[in-house]
């Protein structure tokens, strides 16, 4: 992997980690269109450290504020029902399935999953799965209105996207808004409990970084950086998209990116 090669898909990384059309399968697509080699899945893990510094950074005052709150209601009962001590957990508790699962089929995600055809059928399905939140899901609760129940349903949503294609964010907020809430707060629930999976993965994986088998130690660090600089743009735009319309246009290129990428296989241009 070349410089050239480690900024556009940091790039790729930037845009598409919060956007819900899964980074993970941009990141094998991309390089497969372009004739590169797979960057792994080592690598996507990673440079997903540039893009969750982003969100530490765009949701700093919350988290600090959730932590706070958090630990002072282990010893302070009062503060048991406020909404931050409450996130804590549901942010905590909601991470352990995407876990357990992580850990359960590592050599399937890094192998088998990362086939084309299944990556190109995820896309599609949880397109419409997307579509189908959108118009049949009630979209009146916000942040405040999270239940312990809703946490842990959204957590294990939250497993789609071990398989690239789901995208973490479309399935967390899918799932959010089959619960009745809506894109905002989906959105903003999505991004914090992304945080405790994607840190955990990336430092997991750091291990590969520049030995033999694993990424390059140079390009994966630009790499990283691009993704921080461009995930913390698309953080932004998004939340202020999601406000004011629908996440339609997300369902369109999703299930045409796959429809493109199946018959691009179908035709034998590319291989799975």
């Amino acid at each position: 992997m070349d410089v050239l090669q480690a900024i556009v898909l940091g790039v790729v990384q930037g845009l598409t980690e919060f956007l819900p059309i899964s980074s993970s399968a941009h990141l094998l697509i991309v390089p497969k269109l372009a004739g590169w080699g797979d960057p792994g899945a080592a690598f996507t893990a990673v440079i997903q450290l540039g893009t969750m510094l982003a969100v530490l950074l765009y949701f700093w005052r919350d988290i600090v504020r959730i932590l706070w709150t958090w630990l002072r209601s282990l010893w302070t009962p009062e503060l048991r029902g406020d909404l931050d001590a409450r996130m804590g957990w549901y942010i905590g508790l909601g991470t352990i399935p995407i876990g357990v699962a992580g850990l359960l089929f590592k050599d399937a995600i890094e192998g088998p999953a990362r086939n084309l055809w299944l990556n190109a059928t995820m896309l599609i399905a949880f397109g419409l799965l997307l579509l189908a939140a959108e118009q049949f899901g009630r979209k009146k609760k916000e942040v405040a209105d999270l239940t312990m129940r809703d946490g842990l349903i959204v957590g294990l949503w939250q497993m789609a996207p071990l398989i690239p294609g789901a995208s973490r964010s479309g399935s967390t907020m899918t799932g959010a808004m089959f619960l009745g809430y809506t894109r905002e707060a989906a959105a903003r629930y999505s991004f914090l409990l992304s945080i405790p999976a994607v840190v955990l993965s990336g430092l997991f994986e750091l291990r590969d970084i520049g030995d033999g088998g694993g990424p390059p130690l140079v390009p994966t660090l630009i790499a990283t950086v691009v993704s921080f600089v461009v995930g913390y743009a698309s953080i932004a735009w998004l939340l202020r998209y999601v406000a004011r319309h629908s996440t339609i246009v997300f369902v369109v290129y999703r299930v045409f990116a796959g429809t493109f990428l199946l018959t691009l296989l179908y035709l034998g241009v590319l291989q799975s």
